[in-house]
């Protein structure tokens, strides 16, 4: 049965078409996700299905009767409740039934004349019946599931107010799915998760008969959990059954077809002309002029008109021309961390070490707040360690890519910070900021006011035009979407210097790296291989 319908659509935003003529279903116990370039519409048509925008045209039915839940990208959550009491909230209509219990429980304890006893009782079976049958007796365990899976256990006593943004949108995802809506709307929920937590949540999606509509950009989190796809950049949106991969092949399936009746349509129009221009040369050069042939082209070419012609089919996504190319090389070994210890009011490291060689692509993995980021900042010299040594190997330059990706002065403008880090003259810096897809005025656009995904970019860029052999990558796919990931994924697959990444993406962990450091009980643990090879690794016990 249909849960949501999206009906000939409409949607302009400050002047551009968004959707033009949008329909779409999806079915109650679907999975489904919208995919697309950034830009597209899909948190766009999140909102107007949760009623947060309006259709400019058309409309969108939801089931009557049907409960939405609704997680936006970031949650604004300013309350003094703390998260435990936020996550009961969930279940106000059972605790108002236990109240309700509770107070029967008085007085039929206080209760003297048997009749009205009787009636009493009665009433307290009904309640307890309707407390037992909607799950009353299961809420602590099934907010201690939540809270555990998601990892916001240790959160429960503090105030929402005292959370971060990441924090946040976990508490959030946590009360929705505590809740179980008829229909679960998520807007890239894997954002702020680590992997474990990722994990977590596809086992609970692919469990849950609940219909469930996602935006991500996590390629490996759509594989695992979603069966149709919804292609938005495509004018028709049409349906992919199946999931992320079958989406890709499939695709390019359609592409390769369509792009082969565009061709063929393409050669019967230029008969058609050709044909047109030939009746009509007959017909003029006919002594006297014979007005058969004019018919004949007149008739040609109103079938000309008629005909219902075909786009064009985009073969590819606009993404960035992105390539990395060290000009010097460095020494053979890159960066060596020698029983380092370092930590703040707790230890974070005690004697790690660390081998990094010329070329090798290697990952760090790790729970949040287990220092990560920090390590990144002692190799860097940004911080001292308390003990031991961070030793960077001869002519080693380093390009650094934070989670905030642009770290200059955010009222600088885009082609002013380039051209601050690559000394190109203006029409040569906006002609390579375009191909970072910086076009128009998109260059005099404040740092300030820039996407997390523009930023990136714009920090892309400016790598590609250094000489850098060393790239350190904290959290790099962050806020790109899928055409921009692969870029960088093909870049870094050609890169000829050595790169080390902090990342929780699957996907980009298994397709950039054949070397894996996991950060562990204060030390980094090494493995010669990718993501999933560790994970087999550690699930059977084995240690490298």
């Amino acid at each position: 049965m249909i849960i949501c319908s999206v009906n000939h659509v409409k949607k302009n935003i400050a002047g551009q078409s968004i959707f033009d003529d949008l329909s779409l279903e999806i079915q109650e116990g679907e999975r489904v996700a919208f995919v697309g370039p950034n830009g597209c519409g899909k948190t766009t048509l999140l909102k107007m299905i949760v009623g947060e925008e309006p259709c400019d045209r058309g409309s969108i039915a939801i089931k009557k009767g049907a409960v939405i839940g609704y997680l936006q990208q970031m949650p604004h959550m300013n309350d003094e409740m703390t998260v435990e009491a936020y996550l009961n909230s969930s279940f106000k209509a059972l605790h108002d039934i236990a109240a309700k219990i509770k107070q029967l429980e008085l007085q039929m304890a206080s209760e003297a004349d048997p009749e009205r006893l009787t009636k009493l009782i009665e009433r307290y079976g009904v309640f307890q019946g309707a407390f037992e049958e909607q799950g009353g007796y299961e809420i602590d365990s099934r907010v201690n599931q939540v809270a555990h899976g998601l990892g916001i256990h240790f959160l429960l006593d503090q105030q929402l107010y005292q959370l971060s943004g990441g924090e946040q949108t976990k508490v959030g995802l946590a009360a929705l799915l505590i809740k179980e809506p008829d229909l679960l709307i998520l807007d890239e929920p894997t954002n702020h998760l680590d992997m474990q937590a990722m994990e977590w949540l596809e086992n609970w999606l692919r469990q849950s008969q609940k219909a469930v509509v996602m935006t991500s950009h996590d390629r490996q989190f759509l594989d695992q959990t979603v069966m149709k796809i919804i292609d938005l950049e495509e004018e028709e949106a049409p349906p992919y059954h199946g999931n992320y991969s079958h989406f890709v092949e499939e695709k390019e399936k359609r592409l390769i077809l369509a792009f082969a009746k565009y061709e063929e349509q393409q050669k019967k129009i230029k008969q058609m002309q050709a044909t047109i221009k030939r009746l009509k040369e007959w017909g003029n050069r006919a002594k006297p002029p014979n007005p058969k042939f004019h018919r004949q082209a007149k008739s040609m070419e109103k079938a000309l008109e008629k005909m219902k012609k075909l786009s064009r089919p985009k073969m590819e996504q606009d993404k960035m021309a992105l390539s990395f190319q060290a000009d010097e090389r460095s020494g053979k070994d890159v960066i060596r961390l020698e029983e380092l210890t370092f930590g703040y009011d707790e230890p974070l490291f005690v004697n790690m070490t660390l081998h990094l060689r010329h070329q090798e692509r290697a990952a760090i993995i790790g729970k949040n707040g287990v220092g990560k980021s920090t390590l990144f900042q002692l190799i860097m010299g940004r911080l001292r360690s308390q003990q031991g040594k961070v030793i960077l190997g001869a002519q080693v330059n380093i390009g650094f890519l934070s989670q905030a990706a642009f770290e200059g002065d955010q009222e600088q403008r885009v082609i002013e910070a380039f051209r601050h880090e690559v000394a190109v003259t203006e029409g040569e810096a906006r002609h390579a900021l375009a191909q970072f897809l910086f076009y128009g005025e998109d260059v005099f656009k404040r740092i300030k006011d820039l996407s997390g995904g523009e930023s990136m970019r714009l920090r892309l860029a400016q790598f590609m035009h250094q000489d850098i052999n060393l790239l350190l990558l904290d959290e790099p796919t962050n806020h790109l979407d899928i055409p921009a990931r692969e870029a960088l994924e093909e870049a870094l697959e050609d890169f000829n210097g050595t790169v080390l990444a902090i990342s929780h993406d699957r996907w980009f962990l298994n397709h950039c790296f054949n070397k894996t450091y996991d950060l562990v009980d204060k030390k980094l643990v090494a493995y010669p291989g990718n993501y999933d090879y560790v994970k087999e690794k550690k699930s059977s016990g084995e240690r490298v």
